[in-house]
């Protein structure tokens, strides 16, 4: 018994910062952002009083919307974030709160970029054991609350936004998730991409925050090298195992960190890049949820058939990394 995608969401903030904004802000220029990145705005959640479980709250509803199902009926919520409402209770926990989603038990899963593909591997074995029937994954962060818009190198990249997926037993063997690889690498990874500020180690203090400890820091070449080796390896692996080539490819659906990884990927799976799914210029990287969101927009897009092949691969801060291949149902 497989687990399958039976409905997908997103939620985006209204509010846009383009790459002119980030002029007055900042020592740079369209043109620069653009060349290095492929951004050209990015979303952001202005409202103070709004954090990620509103987000995620937006997401579900949709989602119990257009699967025509009540609250109730949901079993489980995993909410994949590196920026929760608090460091607890949980976000998912809001999240079922929000959404009404009494029956549920509910957690959250922090593999940063990764997150919504690690998420997906955990909520497929509950279906694939039989243990749940109906579990909502949700990728969601706001990343303007981790932003110093001072520093060019991590302003430019980031936005906020929310995408999510329910997942169902497939209806037919050979349809839902069929296969899905996973990797961490602490060794070389904790490093270069982290937030050092606000946990155990270092907590919140004066000092934390006069050193800006509590906003995002990347080594961006480095990040770039493992991101493009990894992501590129991955997606290989997955095709490899699955015996599928280029051509089986419908859809390449890779996490939306930068347009020249992206681009990266796709050359060495040997896709054109009609097969290759990018809104990064529209939205920058929302971290955990670049993926539910070109999910959802490929299945509002009307290009979501029986049998389309999809590829998912994401890289993210740890270092971790994955794919996962769907046989959408």
């Amino acid at each position: 018994m497989k687990a399958a995608i039976t409905a997908t969401a997103k939620y985006l903030p209204a509010n846009i910062l383009s790459n002119h904004d980030l002029e007055l802000m900042l020592e740079t220029n369209d043109e620069w952002i653009l060349s290095r990145t492929g951004i050209s705005e990015r979303r952001i959640l202005k409202d103070p009083e709004k954090a990620t479980s509103f987000m995620c709250g937006e997401v579900g509803k949709q989602l119990l919307e257009k699967r025509g199902i009540a609250a109730s009926e949901i079993d489980l919520i995993i909410v994949a974030t590196m920026t929760p409402d608090m460091l607890f209770p949980a976000t998912a926990c809001l999240t079922q709160s929000i959404i009404g989603a009494t029956n549920a038990w509910a957690f959250d899963l922090n593999a940063a970029c990764s997150g919504f593909l690690y998420a997906l591997n955990v909520a497929s074995g509950f279906i694939e054991n039989g243990i749940h029937k109906k579990v909502m994954v949700i990728g969601a962060d706001k990343m303007s609350s981790v932003i110093d818009y001072t520093d060019r190198s991590t302003a430019i990249l980031f936005g906020d936004g929310a995408g999510g997926v329910i997942l169902e037993p497939a209806k037919e063997e050979g349809y839902g998730i069929l296969d899905t690889r996973l990797y961490a690498d602490g060794t070389n990874g904790k490093d270069r991409l982290l937030m050092t500020g606000g946990g155990s180690l270092n907590p919140a203090s004066h000092e934390t925050v006069d050193k800006k400890m509590h906003y995002i820091y990347q080594d961006g070449r480095q990040v770039f090298k493992a991101a493009v080796t990894s992501m590129a390896e991955v997606a290989g692996e997955i095709m490899s195992r699955n015996n599928l080539c280029a051509d089986d490819i419908d859809y390449l659906v890779p996490h939306q960190a930068n347009q020249r990884i992206i681009n990266a990927t796709a050359e060495r799976m040997g896709l054109d890049e009609k097969k290759v799914v990018s809104n990064v210029a529209r939205y920058g990287n929302t971290t955990a949820g670049t993926i539910p969101i070109c999910l959802a927009e490929l299945d509002e897009e009307g290009k979501l058939h029986t049998g389309s092949n999809l590829v998912l691969v994401s890289f993210g801060a740890g270092y971790t990394w994955g794919g996962v291949y769907i046989k959408w149902q």
